[in-house]
Protein backbone atom coordinates (compact mmCIF):
# COMPACT_ATOMS: atom_id res chain seq x y z
CA UNK A 1 0.00 0.00 0.00
CA UNK A 2 1.22 3.49 -0.82
CA UNK A 3 -0.94 4.72 2.07
CA UNK A 4 -1.39 1.94 4.63
CA UNK A 5 -4.35 1.66 6.94
CA UNK A 6 -2.07 1.90 9.99
CA UNK A 7 1.53 2.94 10.55
CA UNK A 8 2.96 2.82 14.08
CA UNK A 9 4.20 6.23 15.23
CA UNK A 10 7.61 6.53 16.89
CA UNK A 11 8.51 9.52 19.01
CA UNK A 12 12.27 9.02 18.57
CA UNK A 13 12.92 8.31 22.26
CA UNK A 14 11.94 4.63 22.32
CA UNK A 15 15.37 3.14 21.54
CA UNK A 16 17.07 5.54 23.94
CA UNK A 17 14.80 4.41 26.76
CA UNK A 18 15.39 0.75 25.89
CA UNK A 19 19.15 1.40 25.96
CA UNK A 20 18.77 2.94 29.43
CA UNK A 21 16.95 -0.15 30.69
CA UNK A 22 19.69 -2.30 29.15
CA UNK A 23 22.41 -0.22 30.81
CA UNK A 24 20.73 -0.53 34.20
CA UNK A 25 20.52 -4.29 33.79
CA UNK A 26 16.84 -4.51 34.76
CA UNK A 27 15.05 -6.22 31.89
CA UNK A 28 12.24 -8.10 33.66
CA UNK A 29 9.03 -6.43 34.77
CA UNK A 30 8.34 -3.74 37.35
CA UNK A 31 11.45 -1.62 36.94
CA UNK A 32 11.73 2.14 36.78
CA UNK A 33 10.01 2.57 33.42
CA UNK A 34 7.11 0.37 34.51
CA UNK A 35 6.64 2.59 37.56
CA UNK A 36 6.69 5.73 35.41
CA UNK A 37 4.04 4.29 33.09
CA UNK A 38 1.84 3.18 36.00
CA UNK A 39 2.10 6.59 37.65
CA UNK A 40 1.18 8.27 34.34
CA UNK A 41 -1.95 6.14 34.07
CA UNK A 42 -3.00 6.92 37.64
CA UNK A 43 -2.38 10.64 37.06
CA UNK A 44 -4.36 10.66 33.80
CA UNK A 45 -7.32 8.61 35.03
CA UNK A 46 -7.47 8.95 38.79
CA UNK A 47 -7.58 5.15 39.16
CA UNK A 48 -6.71 3.67 42.54
CA UNK A 49 -4.10 1.43 40.90
CA UNK A 50 -2.73 0.88 37.41
CA UNK A 51 -0.92 -2.39 36.68
CA UNK A 52 0.87 -2.77 33.37
CA UNK A 53 0.29 -6.08 31.60
CA UNK A 54 1.71 -7.71 28.50
CA UNK A 55 -1.60 -7.16 26.66
CA UNK A 56 -5.12 -5.84 27.08
CA UNK A 57 -6.21 -9.48 26.84
CA UNK A 58 -4.14 -10.22 29.95
CA UNK A 59 -5.75 -7.29 31.77
CA UNK A 60 -9.22 -8.61 30.95
CA UNK A 61 -8.24 -12.09 32.10
CA UNK A 62 -7.02 -10.63 35.40
CA UNK A 63 -10.33 -8.79 35.79
CA UNK A 64 -12.26 -12.02 35.25
CA UNK A 65 -10.20 -13.75 37.95
CA UNK A 66 -10.60 -10.82 40.35
CA UNK A 67 -14.37 -10.90 39.80
CA UNK A 68 -14.37 -14.59 40.81
CA UNK A 69 -16.14 -15.82 37.70
CA UNK A 70 -17.11 -19.47 37.95
CA UNK A 71 -18.69 -22.01 35.62
CA UNK A 72 -22.31 -21.05 34.99
CA UNK A 73 -21.87 -17.33 35.69
CA UNK A 74 -22.94 -14.84 33.02
CA UNK A 75 -21.45 -11.57 31.80
CA UNK A 76 -23.28 -9.04 29.63
CA UNK A 77 -21.38 -7.44 26.75
CA UNK A 78 -21.78 -6.41 23.11
CA UNK A 79 -21.14 -8.91 20.32
CA UNK A 80 -19.48 -6.18 18.24
CA UNK A 81 -16.08 -6.37 19.93
CA UNK A 82 -12.74 -8.14 19.76
CA UNK A 83 -12.69 -11.78 20.82
CA UNK A 84 -10.62 -11.06 23.97
CA UNK A 85 -13.60 -9.31 25.56
CA UNK A 86 -15.45 -12.62 25.65
CA UNK A 87 -12.52 -15.04 25.89
CA UNK A 88 -11.36 -13.65 29.24
CA UNK A 89 -14.61 -14.78 30.84
CA UNK A 90 -15.08 -17.99 28.86
CA UNK A 91 -11.70 -19.11 30.23
CA UNK A 92 -13.24 -18.91 33.73
CA UNK A 93 -16.24 -21.01 32.66
CA UNK A 94 -18.62 -18.07 32.29
CA UNK A 95 -21.15 -17.47 29.51
CA UNK A 96 -21.06 -14.18 27.60
CA UNK A 97 -24.57 -12.82 27.03
CA UNK A 98 -24.60 -10.54 24.00
CA UNK A 99 -26.95 -7.59 23.60
CA UNK A 100 -27.34 -5.32 20.59
CA UNK A 101 -25.48 -2.07 19.99
CA UNK A 102 -26.71 1.48 19.49
CA UNK A 103 -26.96 2.64 15.86
CA UNK A 104 -25.29 5.98 16.64
CA UNK A 105 -22.09 5.07 18.55
CA UNK A 106 -21.96 1.31 17.92
CA UNK A 107 -21.58 0.91 21.68
CA UNK A 108 -23.65 -1.47 23.78
CA UNK A 109 -27.29 -0.34 23.93
CA UNK A 110 -27.72 0.50 27.60
CA UNK A 111 -31.51 0.29 27.25
CA UNK A 112 -31.24 -3.45 26.51
CA UNK A 113 -28.95 -4.45 29.37
CA UNK A 114 -31.41 -4.77 32.22
CA UNK A 115 -33.65 -7.24 30.37
CA UNK A 116 -30.63 -9.52 29.87
CA UNK A 117 -29.84 -9.80 33.60
CA UNK A 118 -30.49 -13.15 35.25
CA UNK A 119 -29.67 -14.55 38.71
CA UNK A 120 -26.42 -15.82 37.17
CA UNK A 121 -25.25 -12.41 35.90
CA UNK A 122 -22.09 -11.22 37.65
CA UNK A 123 -20.85 -8.28 35.56
CA UNK A 124 -21.42 -5.89 32.66
CA UNK A 125 -18.55 -5.24 30.24
CA UNK A 126 -19.14 -2.05 28.22
CA UNK A 127 -16.78 -1.65 25.26
CA UNK A 128 -15.93 1.96 24.36
CA UNK A 129 -15.90 1.59 20.59
CA UNK A 130 -13.56 3.94 18.69
CA UNK A 131 -12.68 5.62 21.98
CA UNK A 132 -16.22 7.01 22.31
CA UNK A 133 -17.76 6.31 25.71
CA UNK A 134 -20.73 4.09 26.40
CA UNK A 135 -23.58 5.67 28.41
CA UNK A 136 -21.80 5.02 31.69
CA UNK A 137 -24.19 6.78 34.09
CA UNK A 138 -27.01 4.47 33.05
CA UNK A 139 -24.78 1.39 33.07
CA UNK A 140 -23.38 2.15 36.53
CA UNK A 141 -26.91 2.72 37.87
CA UNK A 142 -28.08 -0.63 36.51
CA UNK A 143 -25.04 -2.31 38.04
CA UNK A 144 -25.63 -0.67 41.42
CA UNK A 145 -29.29 -1.70 41.53
CA UNK A 146 -28.48 -5.30 40.62
CA UNK A 147 -25.20 -5.58 42.62
CA UNK A 148 -23.12 -6.21 39.50
CA UNK A 149 -19.53 -5.34 38.67
CA UNK A 150 -18.68 -3.10 35.73
CA UNK A 151 -15.46 -3.89 33.85
CA UNK A 152 -14.70 -1.30 31.17
CA UNK A 153 -13.12 -2.64 28.01
CA UNK A 154 -11.36 0.63 27.24
CA UNK A 155 -8.84 -0.93 24.86
CA UNK A 156 -9.42 1.94 22.42
CA UNK A 157 -10.15 4.59 25.02
CA UNK A 158 -6.87 5.95 26.37
CA UNK A 159 -7.29 9.72 26.84
CA UNK A 160 -11.01 9.74 26.07
CA UNK A 161 -13.61 10.87 28.61
CA UNK A 162 -17.28 10.68 29.55
CA UNK A 163 -18.75 13.84 31.08
CA UNK A 164 -15.27 14.90 32.12
CA UNK A 165 -14.34 11.53 33.64
CA UNK A 166 -11.52 9.65 31.93
CA UNK A 167 -12.48 6.31 30.43
CA UNK A 168 -11.11 3.56 32.61
CA UNK A 169 -11.92 5.47 35.78
CA UNK A 170 -15.68 4.83 35.96
CA UNK A 171 -16.22 1.07 36.32
CA UNK A 172 -14.90 -1.10 39.14
CA UNK A 173 -12.06 -2.17 36.82
CA UNK A 174 -10.91 -1.35 33.30
CA UNK A 175 -8.52 -2.62 30.63
CA UNK A 176 -6.37 -0.54 28.27
CA UNK A 177 -4.46 -1.63 25.17
CA UNK A 178 -1.10 -0.41 23.88
CA UNK A 179 -1.08 -2.66 20.81
CA UNK A 180 0.63 -1.13 17.79
CA UNK A 181 -2.76 -0.30 16.25
CA UNK A 182 -3.70 1.91 19.20
CA UNK A 183 -2.94 5.59 19.82
CA UNK A 184 -0.21 5.08 22.41
CA UNK A 185 1.74 1.93 21.73
CA UNK A 186 4.38 -0.53 22.92
CA UNK A 187 4.00 -3.13 20.18
CA UNK A 188 2.03 -5.40 22.47
CA UNK A 189 0.96 -4.21 25.90
CA UNK A 190 -1.90 -3.28 28.17
CA UNK A 191 -2.92 -2.23 31.64
CA UNK A 192 -5.47 -3.15 34.28
CA UNK A 193 -6.95 -0.13 36.05
CA UNK A 194 -8.56 -0.73 39.43
CA UNK A 195 -11.01 1.78 40.85
CA UNK A 196 -12.37 -0.36 43.70
CA UNK A 197 -9.59 -0.53 46.33
CA UNK A 198 -10.82 -3.91 47.58
CA UNK A 199 -9.32 -5.48 44.43
CA UNK A 200 -5.85 -3.93 44.63
CA UNK A 201 -4.00 -6.39 46.85
CA UNK A 202 -5.31 -9.49 45.08
CA UNK A 203 -4.63 -7.95 41.65
CA UNK A 204 -0.94 -7.64 42.50
CA UNK A 205 -0.88 -11.30 43.53
CA UNK A 206 -2.67 -12.55 40.41
CA UNK A 207 -0.30 -10.53 38.20
CA UNK A 208 2.75 -12.10 39.92
CA UNK A 209 1.89 -15.77 39.21
CA UNK A 210 -0.30 -15.98 42.32
CA UNK A 211 2.47 -14.96 44.70
CA UNK A 212 2.81 -12.09 47.16
CA UNK A 213 6.09 -11.03 45.52
CA UNK A 214 5.11 -7.35 45.36
CA UNK A 215 4.57 -7.30 49.12
CA UNK A 216 7.98 -8.93 49.57
CA UNK A 217 9.75 -6.22 47.57
CA UNK A 218 7.96 -3.56 49.63
CA UNK A 219 9.22 -5.23 52.81
CA UNK A 220 5.73 -6.22 53.97
CA UNK A 221 6.61 -9.94 54.18
CA UNK A 222 9.96 -11.62 54.80
CA UNK A 223 9.59 -14.06 51.90
CA UNK A 224 7.12 -14.55 49.12
CA UNK A 225 5.06 -17.61 48.36
CA UNK A 226 2.15 -18.95 46.32
CA UNK A 227 -1.10 -17.62 47.77
CA UNK A 228 -3.73 -17.51 44.99
CA UNK A 229 -4.58 -18.01 41.32
CA UNK A 230 -2.26 -16.23 38.97
CA UNK A 231 -0.12 -16.14 35.89
CA UNK A 232 2.75 -14.13 34.45
CA UNK A 233 0.97 -10.97 33.34
CA UNK A 234 3.86 -8.46 33.58
CA UNK A 235 5.44 -6.84 30.54
CA UNK A 236 9.22 -6.73 30.36
CA UNK A 237 11.00 -3.51 31.28
CA UNK A 238 11.95 -3.15 27.60
CA UNK A 239 8.26 -2.90 26.68
CA UNK A 240 7.68 -0.35 29.44
CA UNK A 241 10.69 1.69 28.28
CA UNK A 242 9.20 1.89 24.80
CA UNK A 243 5.77 2.75 26.22
CA UNK A 244 7.14 5.55 28.40
CA UNK A 245 8.46 7.35 25.29
CA UNK A 246 4.93 7.24 23.92
CA UNK A 247 3.24 8.34 27.12
CA UNK A 248 5.50 11.39 27.39
CA UNK A 249 4.12 12.46 24.00
CA UNK A 250 0.57 11.29 24.71
CA UNK A 251 -1.05 14.72 24.58
CA UNK A 252 0.69 15.69 21.35
CA UNK A 253 -0.15 12.34 19.71
CA UNK A 254 -3.81 12.76 20.62
CA UNK A 255 -3.93 16.33 19.28
CA UNK A 256 -2.46 15.27 15.94
CA UNK A 257 -4.88 12.37 15.60
CA UNK A 258 -7.81 14.65 16.43
CA UNK A 259 -6.69 17.07 13.70
CA UNK A 260 -6.71 14.22 11.15
CA UNK A 261 -10.11 13.02 12.41
CA UNK A 262 -11.54 16.54 12.14
CA UNK A 263 -10.33 16.93 8.54
CA UNK A 264 -12.01 13.68 7.53
CA UNK A 265 -15.19 14.76 9.27
CA UNK A 266 -15.26 18.15 7.58
CA UNK A 267 -14.53 16.98 4.04
CA UNK A 268 -16.91 14.01 4.17
CA UNK A 269 -19.86 16.12 5.30
CA UNK A 270 -21.23 16.58 1.78
CA UNK A 271 -21.00 12.85 1.06
CA UNK A 272 -23.13 12.23 4.13
CA UNK A 273 -25.62 14.87 3.06
CA UNK A 274 -25.93 13.04 -0.28
CA UNK A 275 -26.54 9.81 1.71
CA UNK A 276 -23.47 8.11 0.28
CA UNK A 277 -22.10 7.40 3.75
CA UNK A 278 -22.80 8.03 7.40
CA UNK A 279 -20.07 9.63 9.47
CA UNK A 280 -19.27 8.83 13.14
CA UNK A 281 -21.55 10.33 15.79
CA UNK A 282 -20.05 11.69 19.02
CA UNK A 283 -22.72 12.21 21.72
CA UNK A 284 -22.72 15.34 23.86
CA UNK A 285 -20.61 14.80 26.94
CA UNK A 286 -18.19 12.43 25.21
CA UNK A 287 -14.70 13.60 24.33
CA UNK A 288 -12.92 11.07 22.14
CA UNK A 289 -9.28 10.39 21.30
CA UNK A 290 -9.56 9.96 17.51
CA UNK A 291 -8.69 6.30 17.77
CA UNK A 292 -10.33 5.67 14.41
CA UNK A 293 -12.33 7.30 11.66
CA UNK A 294 -14.95 5.04 10.13
CA UNK A 295 -17.77 5.50 7.64
CA UNK A 296 -20.89 3.42 7.14
CA UNK A 297 -21.76 2.51 3.55
CA UNK A 298 -25.39 1.79 2.56
CA UNK A 299 -24.90 -1.98 2.26
CA UNK A 300 -22.37 -4.83 2.21
CA UNK A 301 -21.94 -4.84 -1.57
CA UNK A 302 -21.06 -1.15 -1.67
CA UNK A 303 -18.74 -1.61 1.33
CA UNK A 304 -16.89 -4.39 -0.48
CA UNK A 305 -16.61 -2.32 -3.64
CA UNK A 306 -15.41 0.74 -1.69
CA UNK A 307 -12.57 -1.18 0.01
CA UNK A 308 -11.55 -2.81 -3.27
CA UNK A 309 -11.38 0.48 -5.19
CA UNK A 310 -9.31 2.16 -2.48
CA UNK A 311 -6.98 -0.84 -2.53
CA UNK A 312 -6.56 -0.46 -6.29
CA UNK A 313 -5.47 3.12 -5.61
CA UNK A 314 -2.92 1.94 -3.04
CA UNK A 315 -4.95 3.08 -0.02
CA UNK A 316 -5.56 0.70 2.85
CA UNK A 317 -9.00 0.53 4.45
CA UNK A 318 -10.52 -2.31 6.45
CA UNK A 319 -13.79 -3.54 7.84
CA UNK A 320 -13.88 -4.37 11.54
CA UNK A 321 -15.26 -7.09 13.82
CA UNK A 322 -17.19 -10.11 12.66
CA UNK A 323 -19.84 -10.16 15.43
CA UNK A 324 -18.98 -12.71 18.10
CA UNK A 325 -22.53 -14.06 18.27
CA UNK A 326 -22.17 -15.31 14.69
CA UNK A 327 -18.66 -16.76 15.12
CA UNK A 328 -18.28 -20.56 15.34
CA UNK A 329 -17.13 -20.55 18.96
CA UNK A 330 -19.53 -17.75 19.87
CA UNK A 331 -22.42 -20.01 18.85
CA UNK A 332 -21.04 -22.65 21.19
CA UNK A 333 -19.80 -20.69 24.21
CA UNK A 334 -22.17 -17.70 24.39
CA UNK A 335 -25.75 -16.67 23.79
CA UNK A 336 -27.57 -13.60 22.57
CA UNK A 337 -30.39 -11.81 24.34
CA UNK A 338 -32.87 -10.19 22.01
CA UNK A 339 -32.57 -8.91 18.49
CA UNK A 340 -29.03 -8.28 17.19
CA UNK A 341 -30.28 -6.21 14.27
CA UNK A 342 -27.91 -3.25 14.56
CA UNK A 343 -24.90 -5.47 15.28
CA UNK A 344 -25.53 -7.49 12.12
CA UNK A 345 -26.38 -4.48 9.97
CA UNK A 346 -23.62 -2.08 10.99
CA UNK A 347 -20.83 -4.64 11.03
CA UNK A 348 -21.60 -5.32 7.34
CA UNK A 349 -21.42 -1.63 6.40
CA UNK A 350 -18.49 -0.22 8.38
CA UNK A 351 -15.15 0.78 6.85
CA UNK A 352 -12.18 2.12 8.81
CA UNK A 353 -10.12 4.74 6.99
CA UNK A 354 -6.36 5.29 7.39
CA UNK A 355 -5.60 7.25 10.55
CA UNK A 356 -2.07 7.52 11.91
CA UNK A 357 0.27 10.28 12.97
CA UNK A 358 2.13 11.30 9.82
CA UNK A 359 -0.84 10.83 7.50
CA UNK A 360 -1.25 14.60 7.33
CA UNK A 361 0.86 14.95 4.19
CA UNK A 362 -1.20 12.36 2.28
CA UNK A 363 -4.66 12.86 3.74
CA UNK A 364 -5.83 15.15 0.94
CA UNK A 365 -5.03 12.36 -1.54
CA UNK A 366 -7.01 9.86 0.54
CA UNK A 367 -10.03 12.15 0.76
CA UNK A 368 -9.92 12.96 -2.95
CA UNK A 369 -9.97 9.24 -3.79
CA UNK A 370 -12.77 8.53 -1.29
CA UNK A 371 -14.96 11.21 -2.84
CA UNK A 372 -14.17 9.88 -6.31
CA UNK A 373 -15.13 6.33 -5.29
CA UNK A 374 -18.34 7.51 -3.65
CA UNK A 375 -19.30 9.43 -6.79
Amino acid sequence: MNIPFNKPYMTGKELWNIAQAHAKGHLAGDGGFTRLCSEWLVAKTGAQKALLTHSCTAALEMAAILANFQAGDEVIMPSFTFVSTANAFVLRGATPVFVDIRPDTLNIDESKIEAAITPRTKAIVPVHYAGVSCEMDVIMDIARRHSLLVIEDAAQGVMSAYKGRPLGSIGHMAAFSFHETKNIISGEGGALLINDPSFVERAEIIREKGTNRSQFFRGQVDKYTWTDFGSSYLPSELISAFLWAQMEEGEAITRRRLDIWDIYHRFLDQAERREKIRRPIIPAGCSHNAHMYYVLLPNLALRTQFIARLKEAGIGSVFHYVPLHSAPFGLQAARSHGDMFHTNDLSDRLVRLPLWVGLEEQQAEVIQKILEVLG
